[in-house]
């Protein structure tokens, strides 16, 4: 692929929006996590803060794409904000959804039995995920915002930009679920790789049916999850990792 070539395609605004998204939000984010972890304590107010900010940066970023999609020439088609062919997107968002829960509760179970140490991804969990349910009604609304908003971010406007300058499905799926990656590397090497392969697979049921609904069902459930469940398969972590250290120190003496 002719990657300056590409770029001279996109138009100057859509440029820029490309590296908004790919090198401005992922150094924010990872900014925004050091600070966090740095903390010796996270209140309630704190998680709640985070939640309230991270809510208005996803919708104002997305009005402003919106707006300059509309001044493009850019249809709620084109952006995949339609049905799609309905034959194929209630089948895919059914399964793709079904699927990606089954992984998220494995990987929940995993983390659950790990004895290793606790990872970065794993303390930015806790400190994040809602104890309480005034916290949960918070992450239900920001878990909402992020099925919606990061898929018209990702998947419905960078996949379309992609995909009309390089006339590649692929180009638009790997190039969609890098700059997805990217935000994400606030998470470390093993959520990045992660969530590199889950816009992967929300990409490609863009592709395969035309309509966001079943990356935004998908990705909904799946943070819904992580949220929700997290919080009970992390208690049972930190007590496989405090035995397993306590264990380890024994076995030092």
């Amino acid at each position: 692929m002719n990657v300056p070539a590409l770029l001279h395609r996109i138009p100057w605004d859509f440029a820029l929006l490309l590296m908004l998204l790919g090198v401005l939000i992922p150094w924010r984010g990872a900014a925004r996590v050091s600070a966090l972890l740095a903390r010796e304590s996270f209140t309630v107010a704190d998680r709640l803060a985070t939640y309230a900010s991270t809510i208005a940066l996803q919708w104002t970023l997305t009005a402003f794409v919106a707006w300059r999609c509309y001044v493009r020439g850019l249809t709620l088609d084109n952006l995949a904000l339609t049905g799609g062919a309905v034959s194929r997107t209630l089948p895919v968002a059914f399964g793709l959804t079904l699927g990606l829960a089954a992984l998220q509760l494995i990987g929940l179970r995993q983390t659950a039995r790990s004895q290793a140490p606790p990872s970065r991804l794993l303390e930015l969990t806790r400190r994040l995920m809602p104890g309480s349910l005034i916290d949960s009604l918070a992450f239900l609304a920001l878990a909402m915002t992020a099925a919606l908003c990061e898929e018209v971010l990702y998947r419905g406007f960078l996949f379309e930009v992609i995909l009309r300058a390089s006339s590649s499905a692929l180009a638009a799926i790997v190039g969609s679920s890098v700059f997805f990656a990217l935000a994400h590397l606030y998470q470390g090497r093993k959520g990045a790789i992660t969530t590199l392969v889950l816009g992967a697979a929300l990409a490609a049921s863009r592709f395969w049916t035309g309509s966001l609904i079943p990356a935004m069902a998908a990705h909904l459930v799946v943070d819904l999850m992580a949220g929700l469940l997290g919080p009970r398969y992390l208690r049972s972590a930190s007590g496989v990792t405090h035995r397993a250290a306590s264990a380890y120190s024994e076995g030092g003496r």
